[in-house]
C-alpha cells in the first residue's frame, strides 16, 4: 500500500511539474507575441508628426544658408570666366602681335562678353553658360567709360554701347596702352584701376587691372565698387 501511494505521489508531482512548465511557455510566448507586435506596430502619429517637426526646422534653418552658399560658388565661377577672357585676349595679343580685345554686356538681362581681334565684336557668349544661371540673377558692370578707361563708378550697362565701350583692349604686346585707371579717391594714391565686377544681390567678385602690363587680380564685395 505504501508503495502505491509512493508512485501516485510522484506520478502527482510530475503532472504538476509538467502544469507548470507549460504555464510558464504559454507566459513566455504570450510576452514574445506582445513585444513582438510593440515592434511592428512602429512610430505612433505623434512620434511620426514630431519627427517631421523637427526636419521642416532643420531645413528652415539650413536652406537660407545653403542658398547664399550657391550662390557665392556661382558668383564666383562667373568671375572666375571673367577673368579666363581677360588673359585669353591678353595671350592671344602676345601671341599673334596682333590688338585683342575683350568686351563686356548685357543683353536682355542676360550677361554676355566677347573676345576678339579688330574694333567690332561679333561673337559674343553668355557668361557662364555651364553654371545654371537664371536670367536676371547675375549682373555684370564695369566702371569703363571707354576703351582702358576707368571712371569713379561701376555701371551695370543693359546693352553695349558702341560710343562708349565696355571694353579692354590689348596691343600686340600684351600691354595696356594708353590706359587711365582712373583718379585717387580722396585720402588715397593708389588709382581705383580698371574694374569688371560679377554680382548677385550683395554678392560681389571682381577683376582689378592696375597695370599697363595688364597684370590682374580678382577681390570681392567692397573692393569691387
Amino acid at each position: 500500500m505504501y508503495s502505491v501511494a509512493l508512485l501516485t505521489l510522484q506520478k502527482f508531482n510530475c503532472n504538476l511539474l509538467l502544469v507548470r512548465l507549460r504555464q510558464r511557455n504559454l507566459i513566455g510566448k504570450h510576452l514574445y507575441i506582445l513585444e513582438s507586435r510593440k515592434l511592428d506596430a512602429g512610430f505612433s502619429l505623434v512620434e511620426m508628426i514630431a519627427v517631421v517637426l523637427m526636419i521642416g526646422i532643420l531645413a528652415a534653418i539650413a536652406l537660407p544658408s545653403w542658398s547664399a552658399y550657391v550662390n557665392r560658388q556661382r558668383v564666383t565661377k562667373a568671375n572666375e570666366v571673367v577673368l579666363s577672357a581677360i588673359q585669353d585676349a591678353q595671350r592671344q595679343a602676345k601671341q599673334k602681335k596682333l590688338s585683342y580685345s575683350v568686351s563686356f554686356k548685357t543683353d536682355n538681362n542676360i550677361p554676355q562678353l566677347a573676345v576678339y581681334s579688330g574694333t567690332t565684336p561679333t561673337n559674343w557668349r553668355n557668361l557662364g553658360e555651364d553654371l545654371d544661371i537664371k536670367t536676371g540673377t547675375m549682373r555684370l558692370g564695369t566702371n569703363l567709360s571707354n576703351v582702358n578707361t576707368a571712371s569713379a563708378s561701376v555701371t551695370y550697362a543693359a546693352n553695349f554701347n558702341t560710343s562708349a565701350p565696355q571694353t579692354i583692349t590689348f596691343d600686340y604686346m600684351g600691354t595696356l596702352a594708353n590706359a587711365n585707371f582712373g583718379t585717387p579717391p580722396t585720402g588715397s594714391d593708389e588709382a581705383p584701376g580698371i574694374k569688371v565686377v560679377v554680382a548677385n544681390n550683395n554678392i560681389k567678385r571682381c577683376v582689378i587691372l592696375k597695370t599697363l602690363l595688364g597684370a590682374t587680380l580678382t577681390d570681392k564685395d567692397d573692393k569691387c565698387n
